[in-house]
């Protein structure tokens, strides 16, 4: 099974600006299907991998813009993801090298699990080549499942080794 390469979300973003891409996910969270958690350090990943999934006619929420957010990260910020996370029926991990330093990623993650348990959580790895897994480092990461490309898209399961098409993942219950 093969991950996303940085490469390849780049190409996503190609066509569309950054800070279009941005601000859109950032506007309303109203209706959003996906909350997208992942490093600062990757924040130039996130507009790909935003298009990457309204591919699969996904909304996604990003805390990068919101304007309901304070501009310094305080118990409030933590308030307002806590609800936004609750609210988004599925929850996804940017997961790449840089994700370890993350602060809010074991957090957010935790929560989501909380709240949904593993199955509406999935992990979506990027490295500078399809096969690496270098982005999974942390143990606890190997309890969910992780957007993977066999024949297609899917969302692959390591534990009961299950996979569902990953527009059926993002759009029904599993």
């Amino acid at each position: 099974m093969a991950f996303l390469t940085f490469g390849d979300i780049k190409r996503f973003s190609a066509t569309v600006s950054e800070e279009r891409i941005l601000k859109s996910a950032a506007e309303t969270v109203a209706g959003k299907r996906v909350f997208l958690s992942y490093s600062s350090r990757d924040l130039e990943y996130v507009p790909g991998v935003i298009r990457f999934l309204e591919g699969f006619n996904a909304s996604v929420y990003i805390d990068a813009g919101d304007k309901s957010l304070p501009q310094i990260p305080s118990p409030e910020t933590a308030e307002r993801l806590r609800s936004v996370i609750r609210n988004c029926p599925r929850f996804m991990v940017l997961v790449s090298p840089s994700s370890h330093a993350s602060r809010w990623i074991p957090w957010e993650l935790g929560l989501a699990d909380g709240y949904k348990g593993a199955s509406p959580v999935a992990l979506l790895p990027i490295a500078p080549t399809s096969m690496e897994e270098a982005w999974a480092k942390q143990e606890y990461l190997g309890l969910y499942p992780r957007v993977v490309l066999g024949d297609s898209w899917s969302v692959y399961d390591p534990r009961d080794k299950k996979a569902w098409p990953l527009s059926s993942w993002l759009h029904n219950a599993v």
